[in-house]
């Protein structure tokens, strides 16, 4: 009775806190629905397009760049509040906007909260999380993430496609968001999920390891015992009060031996993922598809295909990261994800369209599904102590948005001027590099406790 309570504790708390994963892909893919209404609308330039696209991504970097402090200072759940009020404040302000530079605004609103999510949800999973299952806990933030996506395809293709005549046929409220601007209604159903999350966070706990760190060891050991049991959660409390000795440390501390060196091997391993060219892939993906001569004009189906085949792939990780480790899936992952790369080049470089072409792309998804796309956070959110966990990670999802900027500022630039093969060999070496990379520096970490792989880290400070 004990362990099926423990099972859907933990289950509940992980499903809450992933809930901002899936806002982040939600908010994340739902622009690209709502850039040719909008650029139609308002008449944009191609310079006020870039901005329009682009301005969430500030929005993302000031997110990340105080959540992980903030967090380290007042806690995990509170902060993951701000992440819920910034996501439901942003729907209803960009929704009912009506000049283009409070469409901005409220979309640098929008990247706040994805940056603030994108740093708490796996950092609080990982710090509730039992060993045993912390590496399949957080990957199914990552899983949140793809779900988010594929929801806004899947949403933005049902407005476009049904709700506009509905709307027609009733008027009033609903034809004004649903037909002339239909992209309003696109974004306006994100208040949904952003409510319910706000909603839910009210039943979690806070994080059992930063209670501990301030003292609060009754708190941490009620929680722990929800997650673990009586006898482990003494054992584990312990454990944490020997590695809790400091307040919560800063970027003074992490450039500092021996943890600047677990810092850069995160950021590197977290650019080396985005720099695969997955985000080239999803969001050009109508247009790469279109060239591999398989997509009409109906962008948002493909988008939506793409997006079933990240999430149904993303589950290999949660079912495997436990039993076969995170340097395995990691390693295999990113060589294969490699080889198919270099495959969808060399159908680009012979011509060879159709379902071949389909094959190769749809094969990079799911390696990248199952290693460089969760195992990422799960590194990061493993391998550093309590104190620093939370700035650490905000360093290196700062990385990842940086990254991110980068490749989708580069994408169309290759793509025109080398080739769409030649671009998809740069993201097979990049893959190539993880592999290198990750073979030599990565060890393996899955069934530990935190604080047992803090001490290994930092024991092994040649990482």
């Amino acid at each position: 009775m004990q362990k099926e309570n423990t099972t859907y504790f933990i289950s509940l708390v992980t499903l809450i806190a992933a809930l901002g994963g899936f806002l982040f892909g939600f908010d994340m893919a739902v622009v690209s629905g709502i850039i040719e209404p909008i650029k139609q609308q308002y008449g944009l330039s191609a310079s006020q397009e870039g901005i329009f696209v682009s301005c969430a991504l500030l929005g993302c970097i000031a997110g990340v760049a105080f959540s992980g402090y903030l967090s380290d200072k007042i806690g995990r759940k509170k902060v993951l509040f701000i992440a819920a009020v910034l996501f439901v404040v942003s729907a209803i302000g960009f929704s009912f906007s009506q000049a283009y530079s409070m469409l901005i605004f409220f979309r640098i609103f929008a990247g706040m909260a994805v940056g603030v999510a994108s740093n708490i949800s796996p950092l609080y999973i990982s710090e509730v999380a039992p060993a045993k299952k912390r590496g399949g806990l957080v990957t199914f933030y990552q899983l949140a993430i793809t779900i988010g996506i594929l929801a806004a395809y899947i949403s933005n293709l049902f407005l476009q496609r049904y709700a506009l005549g509905h709307a027609n046929e009733h008027g009033g409220l609903l034809s004004w968001l649903f037909s002339e601007q239909v992209w309003r209604g696109m974004f306006l159903v994100g208040i949904i999920p952003a409510m319910i999350f706000f909603l839910l966070l009210t039943v979690v706990p806070e994080s059992p390891r930063w209670l501990a760190q301030y003292g609060r060891n009754e708190e941490a050991l009620d929680i722990l015992t929800k997650i673990n049991g009586i006898k482990s959660a003494e054992i584990e409390l312990t454990e944490i009060k020997k590695t809790a000795t400091q307040k919560s440390g800063g970027l003074r501390e992490l450039i500092r031996q021996p943890l600047s060196k677990l810092l850069f091997m995160a950021m590197i391993l977290t650019a080396l993922s985005q720099f695969s060219g997955i985000n080239g892939v999803i969001f050009y993906g109508p247009t790469i598809l279109k060239s591999a001569g398989i997509v009409t004009s109906d962008a948002l189906l493909y988008q939506v295909i793409l997006g079933v085949a990240n999430v149904v792939f993303t589950f290999i990780a949660i079912w495997k990261v436990d039993t076969w480790g995170r340097r395995p899936l990691y390693l295999v992952g990113s060589l294969c994800a490699a080889v198919a790369l270099v495959l969808t080049g060399l159908c680009f470089l012979f011509e060879i369209k159709g379902w071949e072409m389909l094959l190769c792309i749809i094969l990079f998804l799911m390696f990248f599904a199952f290693s460089l796309g969760p195992l990422k956070f799960v590194i990061a959110t493993e391998i550093f102590p309590t104190h620093v966990r939370g700035t650490a990670l905000s360093i290196c999802i700062m990385t990842m948005w940086v990254a991110d900027w980068v490749v989708n500022l580069l994408f169309p630039i290759l793509r025109d001027g080398l080739s769409i093969a030649v671009t998809f060999f740069i993201f097979a070496f990049f893959c190539f590099v993880s592999f290198l990379y990750a073979k030599k520096k990565l060890i393996e970490t899955k069934g530990k406790t935190l604080e047992e792989i803090s001490a290994m880290q930092l024991t092994t400070a040649g990482v």
